[in-house]
Parts: structure tokens; C-alpha cells; sequence
């Protein structure tokens, strides 16, 4: 099993029994009580978990920062200026996919203002709420999950749905990027439907501020490979410049 694998079995072991102990862990997952605690300590500094003498726990009310309503307010002028760059990517009649992130909110501004018409998917209950508005769109709301706190569709209830449209563009944010995890969130049941919408999707572009940039998270959904275009706000660092370069995945920086 791969530490990624591990990780995300160990957080759905948290979130599922609120407390979990070190010898708990390695004899579930059949590696050393040392292994199990250099990855507890690892997802502490990421702020998936706390840890507790022999164990973690989960954190304290799900991490207050992960909340819709607090990261919709961060970095909002760099997500704005993000939003506007790439809504010069999409077309009249394109359909198009847009994730729950608060960056692709931004973009939902930009499309309802418009008189562009489109054919919209997402997984995010503001972003359709608001959508819905403008007689020129179609939108259609994934089905599955929704948690308290959350805009977020969760889970693989609407893949059914993905598999019968024809999807040109899905716009997506992540919790973090970096070289070799690649676009990362800190949900496993969000993932899920993320990497179907990657896989469905004819082109994948990523929209990402520069908080999220060289950081990691618990789950993986795309490599850098699998999209397209990034987008993003600042210049990446020399490091993970050189892997959009090699990999031959542009990036457009919304000035």
C-alpha cells in the first residue's frame, strides 16, 4: 500500500470513529507502529487530524478553515483575477463542468453576467443557486451527499449522470498542487466525484491561487498530466515551473 493509500485509510478511520490508535492502525493496515506514526505526524501538519499520546483524534469541529463560508472569503481578488482569465476559455453552446470550489464560484460570476450560452454541471449548491438565474443556461446539479457546512456534492451518486453528457471543459480547484501528488483535496468522498469528472471531461483546467501552490493534501484526483491548462496568479517556483514545462502543460498567469 502506498503512503497516499494509508493516509486516506487512516482519515476515513478518523472521520468515521472520531479516535484512532497507533497499534489500531498498524494492525489494520499491516505496517510498523514507526510507519504509523511518521504518517499521523505528517497529516497533523497538513491539519487532517490532531494527535493524541497513542493515537490522533479528529480534529476539532472538521477544521473550522475548510468551511465553505471561510474559504470563499480567502484570497478572493487573487481568485476573482483567476476566474476572469479563464472565463476567456469557454464558448457559446460548450458544456461545461464546474466544481464546488469558491474559485470556481468566482467564475459562476463572470458566466451569469454574461449572455453566453451554456450548458452547466456542478457539484456546487451556490454555484447552481445563482447560475440558475440566467435564462441562457442549462444547469444540472450532480446528485449525492451533501455535508453540514459544505457546497459540496459528495460521493459517486451522480456518476450515472457524468457518463451521459459531453463534457468540453471542466474547471476545477484543489486544496493543493504540487510536482509529484499533483491537484489534492482533503475530502476522500469529494475526490471520488472529482476524478470522475476529470475522466468524463474532453479537457481539464485548473484554477489555483498561490496559497494552494508546492502543498500537499490526502488524496490525489489528477496529475499535472491529466490537465490541460493551469491557472493561477503568481508565477510558480523554478522547481514546479520546470514539471509544467516538461510535462508540456501551459500555465496562464491572470494578471
Amino acid at each position: 500500500m502506498f503512503a497516499n493509500q494509508r493516509r486516506s485509510e487512516i482519515l476515513h478511520r478518523v472521520q468515521e470513529q472520531k479516535t484512532v490508535s497507533v497499534n489500531e492502525l498498524s494492525e489494520k493496515l499491516n505496517v510498523s507502529a514507526a510507519t504509523v506514526r511518521a504518517d499521523l505526524n505528517s497529516m497533523e501538519k497538513q491539519g487532517l487530524l490532531t494527535r493524541t499520546h497513542g493515537g490522533a483524534m479528529m480534529k476539532e469541529k472538521d477544521d473550522i478553515d475548510k468551511k465553505y463560508a471561510v474559504r470563499e472569503k480567502k484570497h478572493r481578488s487573487e481568485k476573482q483575477r483567476i476566474a476572469a482569465a479563464a472565463f476567456e476559455y469557454i464558448e457559446d453552446d460548450q458544456c461545461i463542468i464546474l466544481d464546488a470550489s469558491t474559485t470556481c464560484f468566482e467564475l459562476a460570476k463572470f458566466i451569469k453576467e454574461s449572455t453566453k450560452r451554456l450548458t452547466i454541471v456542478t457539484s456546487g449548491l451556490t454555484t447552481a443557486t445563482m447560475l440558475k438565474e440566467n435564462p441562457n443556461l442549462t444547469v444540472i446539479i450532480i446528485g449525492g451527499i451533501v455535508r453540514s457546512g459544505s457546497n459540496s456534492i459528495e460521493g459517486l451518486i451522480g456518476h450515472e449522470l457524468l457518463k451521459k453528457v459531453n463534457v468540453d471543459i471542466l474547471f476545477t480547484s484543489a486544496y493543493a498542487l504540487n510536482a509529484s501528488d499533483g491537484l489534492t483535496d482533503f475530502s476522500l468522498y469529494e475526490v471520488e466525484l472529482k476524478r470522475e469528472m476529470v475522466a468524463t471531461a474532453r479537457k481539464t483546467i485548473a484554477l489555483v491561487d498561490n496559497s494552494k501552490i508546492d502543498k500537499s493534501s490526502i488524496a490525489t484526483f489528477a496529475k499535472i498530466e491529466d490537465i490541460e491548462l493551469l491557472v493561477t496568479d503568481q508565477a510558480l517556483s523554478p522547481d514546479l515551473a520546470a514539471y509544467f514545462s516538461a510535462t508540456k502543460v501551459p500555465i496562464d498567469i491572470a494578471n
